[in-house]
């Protein structure tokens, strides 16, 4: 998965939680995978940071 891809379903998660499209049901598996999401995104940003800093430092 890429990072926009991830950024694209939370803001779709997102926009269905503000709108109230959701059931309880549904709200519960789309909060666990916005969590999925959320940890995806921040590890590849810390990823990404981590290979910037190593390449201006050469």
């Amino acid at each position: 998965m890429k990072y926009e891809e991830a950024m694209k379903q939370l803001d779709e998660i997102v926009t269905k939680i503000e709108n109230g499209e959701l059931d309880i049901d549904e709200l519960t598996s789309q909060m666990k995978k916005a969590q999925e999401l959320i940890k995806f995104c921040k590890d590849t940003l810390y990823k990404t940071d981590e290979e910037v800093k190593k390449l201006l430092e050469e």
